[in-house]
This record gives C-alpha cells, structure tokens and sequence, in this order.
C-alpha cells in the first residue's frame, strides 16, 4: 500500500532554476564565481563555521588529548592553524608559542612542549637554544597530515581554509607585532591575557565564536542542567569538556572583558525570561548592534531552521521538557530553589481578557478547513480518539464533533474497558492492553525527543510524529540516528548533519504536497521521508545535490554528459546513415535506438553481475581449500611433533626427550656463544690473517669462562639441599647446563662492548668521525658562528655517532671474515647468535607450497 494518496511513478526533477531549494542548501549560479574581498576574519559563512568547527571538533576529540590541560589543547590548535598546506611542517620559536597560547616561554618549553611529545598527536623536533633549552621546534600535526587528501575528512582542509582558520585565530588570541618598519599588528581579543587560565579563556572565546550565529547568538545546551549555575554556564562546560562551576568561571570572566554578554529578554511584566549567551564580536563582524538590555518579544521567531530549546512556547504547542511545570503532580516536584534566572520557569501567556469556552465550535462556514486553527494542519480523522473510554455520557459527547448529534460517528462506545488478564480494569483515558497480545503497546510521546540534533530533524515533521504510536516513533528515532551517524560520517560537520536531515524532510513533503497528503505516517517516513537517494553511484549525493558542498553532484553531471554525449552520437549517425527522415520519423528511430542501447547496457551489467557473483565465489572456494589445506599441514605438524617427542636425546640418550634434552640443548648453545666469545675477543687483539694468533685468544677467553662457568656451578651446588642429586640428577643436570648458559649470556656483552670501544679508536673510527664533526659544523644554521656552544655540541654528537656506527660495522665485518675462516679451515660453518641470524632468516624465500596457498 503506496504511503501517500496521489502515488507518483517517478520523482519529481529538480528544476536547476525556479525549483524548491533544500533549506541549507542552494543551488549556485552558472559561470564563473565572482571574486569577493576578504571581510573580518569573525565573519564567517555557515558553511566556514561549520567546516572550521568540524574541524576543531576533531582535533580536540583525539585520544592523544584526552586529560591534557587546556594548553597543550590549544596549542595543538595553534599549530593546525600555522601548518603550511605546503609541507605540512610549522617551524616556530617557544616563546613565540607561548605568546600565542598565553604562557611564559619557561612554563611552555616546561609543560607544554612535552606534553606535546607525549600525547602522540605532534611529531616535534627541537633545536637546543643556548642554554640548552628547547628553542626552536618543527612540529607536525599528525591528524592533519593523516588527513591530508583523504575525501570527506574532517582535517582534509584547503590552502584556503587554513588561511581563514589562521586569521580567526589572529582576531581571538593575536599576541600582536611591531614590525622592523614600525608598523604595528595590533593583538587579538584576548592577546593582552596571559597568565594562569590564558589558555582556558582563549579556548573558550574560540568554541564560542565558532558556535555563534551571525546575530552573536549561541545556541545553548537542551536538558536538564544545574539550577544554580545556569545555561550558559553549562553550554560553556560542555563545549570546553569540563565542570559546569569550571564553565562558570570561564564565562564570568569573559564577561568581565566584555567578550560575552547574556541580556534576558524582557516581557510587558518587566520580569526578565530567560538568558542568552551572546558574543558581541561577531555579532559587530556580521553588521549586528548588541546591547546587554535589549527586549525581546516572546513569541519572536530566533532564527531560520533551528528549534532552539530557549524559545517560548507558541500558542498550541506544549512546552519544551526543559522547562519548569507550574503544576506538577509529582510528588516532591519543585520543590528545588532556584536563584539563577536563567533557569526560571516559563512565564504564563497571555491569556484573552474573556474567557474561552471549552465545548467545540460548530462548524459555520461549511469550509473543510475550517476549525483547524493556526497550524494549517488538517483535521482529525473520524477514527481519532476512538480508542479512549469515557465514563458518563456527558464527556462522551464533549469528545465528538458536533455534527453528530446522535452519539459517536462509528457506533456507540463501552463505557469502560474490558477486564484484561489480571483482572483489573482500565482506568479512563488510559491507553488500554489489547487481549491476545504478548506485551502491551508503549504508550506514545507527544513531544519530539529530548536529544536536541533530533529534535532539529525531526521539527519538519512534528504533526506525523504526534501520529505515530510508541513502538513506531522508536523505530523512527532510531533510523533518524542512523541517518545522521551517516552523515556525519561523509565529512560533515557534526551541527550541519540535523539541518540536512530537515531539509530532506521538507523536501520530501513538498514533493508529496504537504502533510495531509500522507495517509501512512510511518511507512512514508521509514521509506521515503528518511532514507538518502542517490543518482549516481557517490555516496554524498542525495537526490542530485552534495551533502558535503550543498552544491550540484559531479558524479551526477557526468552521467548525464555521457548519456547525452551517447544521444549525440546515435543522432549524429543516423543523419549520416539516413538524411532524408522527417522530424517525426527521426526521432522515433532515434528514440527506438536508444532503447536499443539501453538493452544493450542492460544486458553487460547482468554480465557484469554474474562475472562478479563467479568470481566471489570462486575466492570463496578458494578460501575453503586454503583452509583445509591449512587443517591438513597443522594435523601432518602435530603428528611429526608426537614422534619427535619419543625419540631419544641425539647428545645423552635419554629416552622420549624429543631428539634434544634440556640440559643438553643449553649446553649446545652455551658452546655457541663461547665461541661466538671468542671471535668477538679477536676481532681487536689478534691479526685476523694470522690463524694461530686467533686460536690462541679464542683459547684464552674459553679458559675465563670454562672458570668463571666452574665457580657459578659450585656455588649453585653449594645451595642444593643433601641429597638432591641422588634424587633427581637429570634436573640438576638441566641446572648445571643452564646455569653455564647464563654465565657466558652475561659475558657476551662485556667482550662485545669491549671490542666496540677498541674498534671505535681505530683509524677507520678516526676518518668517520673527523667528516662528521665538519659536516655538522659546516651546517648554514652554523655559519654565522661556526665556533659556538651550540655548534661545537652538535658537531660532536655527530663525530661521536659517526665513530660508533664505524664500530659497529668493524665489528660486523670482521666477525664475518673470522666465521668464513673456521669453515674453509674444519669445514663447519660457526653458529651465530639467533639474534644475528635474523636478519638471513627473514630474507629467505617462503617454500613454493607455502607461497601459492596464500590467497589475497
């Protein structure tokens, strides 16, 4: 069943001149864009404010930043701004930071810089000053160098945009210049304020600003918040991420500067309403006065496609949840005091000076209209409130339209429900349990959902959601998330995803013609009001326009110049094919050969399709052969592994040790390193040419550790209880074994250290390290003052990390020519530490088996 009256078998096209527009997005002119010159860097366009704001967003919400202090947040934000779109890389001093943020340059090379490092987020290299401080720093802000040409990232911004962002923050936090001409750059609003909570202050003012409107109004947080603190406070809280008390203070001091007014609109009673968080800055960038004592009318609407949670309540709506009941059935209900007057209850409205009757009009004019007040809704059905029991005659008939004298338009009503399960009955006006059902109905809500982003999304549709019973306005919220989780996964910025969604909705009503058109609320909603249409295969194109630009859809243009290029084409050969067809007799042969070609289209994607479908399904099978493959070599494995363990030891004899006992496998690997020793010994005291010098320190250094082996193997005898060999001598065995193992793994590193710093003052070493020390020294950051502290530290650390590498290579190299002489000389290759026999290990080719069983 179709979810509107007057079903339609296409969608209506969007007309590129004339048409309907979405709200929050327009169609722009054809040609070239004119050039506009640059205006004040606080006013900015919504879809600059929601871009640099998406912006901010993402950075502040990184893992990297959770827990740090605002300072090293907002210096994070300095230096997004500061990147060259270029390199990606800031080079800036740590004073000059520290001016920017608000902080001393001892408290930010201190604090601020190693958090920096800390947090992960900011590659930072430091240049030592002259006491060896971090002066300079080339840092690099890794989210925005992840994002960098990735389509629809958040920090994907441009030349341009990095540009805009850079003079917003200039217009906030400046520290202000005298330039070598004498020219002055006068600082930013908050550039004169430094100290302890500079940083707070000035991250702060910039969410604000970026929150603003162009008449300087912040949108302020729906729900509950504390009575006592007010909400802007808590709007301020929750943008900075803190305590509302900590939010509290931030505002008053912003407020103290005349940053941030709060005016409350007055009414005809001079009782002030409630507060508005207002920075006059932006207001004054976008042409907008703002006074702290300005009167509002209440019935005022605040701005074009927000339902801002402050606004009063409109004739014939109910009031925002927010707000503070006069009568409450609760028990316990206001009983709360209140001091701030921004959280004030909502005032009465004006009432008429004669009262109103209660009964129904009767209808006068014979209109069908007529009767549905204000609203321009239509009016209710004959079935609506059918469902509600009543119990005498008298409130029967109030519930009824007049023109039904005789009683109800469909029958007579029970005057009470009927007895349920339990036995109990229905009170009156209460939803009733249908008998038969498994649980009973969720009773519907009137009011949209508390969470504001719905709430704006939803505002369009607020009549259909009145109809809707509770399991179906769950199942509308919850596909409502989904839409906006989508859009905002597409790049937008998370404020513009709820202003999309209602444009769409009212894009969709129009096209249907308007509410009262639409017989199935729910299915009209889940099927056409919520769901993205795409024209082309681009995930942001929602019915031929961008979600992310708001302008036409490329994707969408190409299609249609190829299927025009196409028409081009078929016209263009049938006029040379066929000259002398008439008008009409030309456009059916085209007409029919474009169908033709469509067939034909038609035709390859179901080819396509099925080439895809056998292709999947052959990786699929593959995938399962693989697997099987793989079961079977793990079974073949764990069979040969079972064998191996019943063999006896190839060194002892000792039976099911799987080839190799404890104690003899450590005592091959104690033998290992106790040459390895001794090559590393002769690597620097003996002529490697010279095979008899070699033996003889090889020898050597096997004595000393043949002794010091026999000294920690007594004293590991010396400890063991009498008897404990007699027991179990194979353990003390594997003890003694292993126990000789440690002893030559902590002399290892002794010889090889050794051997490094007697390598490292060879002449090679020498060379190496003398190069160094003059290349660092002839560095161009060096040349006004070659002979300096900073450059004569530098130059040694690269001579001193020259003449080490040197070493190493010594070392590797000479090792190698010793292990090639014992093999040409006993003709068994010398074992290497596994450590050094990674590197050949990883470099071997996989088995050709292995290799052809694994499947991308």
């Amino acid at each position: 069943m179709s979810a509107v009256a007057a079903p339609a078998a296409l969608p209506r096209p969007r007309s590129l001149v004339g048409g309907a527009g979405r709200r929050g997005l327009r169609l722009l002119p054809a040609g070239p864009v004119p050039k506009r010159a640059a205006g004040h860097p606080l006013s900015l366009g919504p879809d600059a404010r929601a871009r640099l704001g998406g912006a901010v967003r993402a950075l502040l919400d990184t893992a990297g930043l959770n827990g740090a202090s605002d300072a090293v947040r907002l210096a994070v934000l300095v230096l997004a701004s500061r990147t060259p779109s270029e390199t990606g890389e800031v080079e800036i001093r740590t004073a000059e930071l520290g001016r920017w943020i608000g902080l001393s340059r001892s408290r930010t090379a201190t604090a601020v810089v190693p958090a920096l490092k800390k947090s992960g987020l900011v590659s930072v290299v430091t240049d030592a000053g002259e006491f060896g401080q971090d002066d300079g720093l080339l840092c690099r802000v890794l989210p925005m160098w992840a994002g960098q040409g990735v389509a629809g990232h958040p920090l994907n911004l441009a030349k341009k945009e990095l540009a805009t962002f850079l003079r917003l923050l200039e217009a906030v936090m400046a520290p202000g210049w005298v330039h070598r001409d004498g020219s002055v750059t006068p600082a930013g609003l908050l550039g004169a304020r430094t100290g302890r909570g500079a940083a707070t202050d000035r991250l702060a003012l910039l969410l604000l600003v970026l929150e603003a409107r162009e008449n300087g109004w912040v949108r302020q947080c729906g729900g509950a918040v504390d009575t006592g603190r007010g909400r802007a406070a808590a709007t301020l809280a929750r943008l900075l991420g803190c305590k509302t008390s900590a939010g509290e203070r931030v505002l008053e001091r912003l407020e103290n500067m005349g940053l941030v007014l709060r005016p409350r609109a007055r009414t005809a009673s001079r009782l002030n309403q409630r507060g508005r968080l207002v920075v006059p800055a932006v207001a004054a960038a976008h042409g907008h006065k703002v006074s702290a004592g300005v009167q509002e009318q209440g019935a005022e609407d605040e701005g074009a496609g927000f339902s801002d949670p402050d606004g009063p309540v409109m004739p014939g709506e109910s009031p925002d949840s927010d707000g503070s009941a006069q009568v409450s059935d609760v028990e316990g209900a206001g009983e709360e005091e209140s001091s701030d007057p921004d959280v004030a209850g909502i005032l009465h409205a004006d009432h008429p000076h004669v009262g109103t009757l209660l009964l129904p009009h009767r209808l006068c004019g014979g209109f069908s209209g007529e009767g549905r007040g204000g609203q321009g809704r239509r009016p209710e059905r004959a079935c609506a409130g059918e469902n509600q029991a009543v119990d005498d005659e008298e409130s029967a008939a109030g519930s009824v339209s007049a023109v039904a004298e005789g009683g109800p338009l469909r029958g007579e009503k029970p005057k009470a429900f009927p007895v349920d399960e339990g036995g109990e009955k229905r009170a009156a006006g209460v939803r009733p349990t249908v008998v038969g059902w498994d649980k009973a109905q969720q009773r519907r809500r009137v009011d949209l959902p508390v969470d504001l982003r719905l709430r704006v999304a939803l505002e369009p549709v607020m009549w259909l959601w009145k109809q809707l019973s509770g399991w179906q306005q769950d199942q509308v919220e919850a596909a409502a998330k989904a839409e906006l989780t989508q859009l905002t996964g597409l790049g937008l910025a998370p404020g513009g995803a709820p202003q999309l969604l209602a444009g769409r909705l009212t894009d969709r009503l129009a096209e249907t013609g308007g509410e009262a058109l639409v017989n199935e609320p729910y299915g009209w909603l889940m099927s056409r009001g919520l769901v993205q249409r795409p024209a082309c295969s681009d995930p942001r194109c929602d019915d031929g326009i961008r979600l992310d630009t708001g302008g036409d859809c490329a994707s969408c243009g190409n299609v249609i110049h190829s299927r025009r290029s196409q028409r081009t084409q078929i016209a263009a050969q049938i006029d040379r094919d066929l000259p002398a067809l008439t008008d009409d007799e030309r456009r059916r042969l085209l007409e029919s050969r474009l169908r033709e070609q469509a067939a034909i289209e038609t035709q390859d994607f179901v080819w396509r399709t099925e080439q895809a479908r056998a292709q999947k399904a052959e990786r699929a099978a593959a995938r399962v052969a693989s697997a099987e493959q793989a079961e079977r070599e793990r079974q073949a494995a764990a069979a040969a592994e079972a064998e191996r363990r019943i063999l006896p030891c190839e060194d002892c004899g000792q039976q099911r040790s799987g080839g190799l006992c404890e104690a003899c496998g450590y005592r091959r690997r104690t033998e290992v390193l106790v040459v390895e020793t001794g090559l590393v010994a002769a690597t620097w005291s003996a002529d490697l040419t010279d095979q008899g010098a070699v033996a003889a320190v090889t020898d050597e250094v096997r004595t000393s550790l043949l002794t010091d082996i026999t000294r920690a193997q007594d004293e590991v005898m010396a400890m063991m209880e009498p008897g404990e060999l007699d027991a179990d001598p194979a353990g003390v065995g594997a003890v003694l074994a292993f126990t000789a193992l440690q002893t030559v793994e902590a002399a290892l590193p002794e010889y090889r250290s050794s051997a490094l710093g007697r390598l490292g003052r060879t002449e090679e070493a020498d060379t190496e390290a003398a190069q160094a020390y003059r290349t660092e020294r002839g560095r161009r950051w060096f040349q006004h003052n070659p002979d300096g502290a900073d450059a004569v530290a530098a130059s040694t650390k690269a001579g001193d990390a020259a003449r080490e590498r040197t070493a190493q290579h010594l070392l590797a190299v000479r090792l190698k020519q010793l292990r090639e002489q014992a093999l040409a000389r006993t003709g068994t290759a010398v074992a290497a530490p596994r450590r050094d026999r990674l590197p050949e290990l990883a470099a071997r080719p996989l088995p050709t088996d292995t290799a052809g069983a694994v499947i991308a």
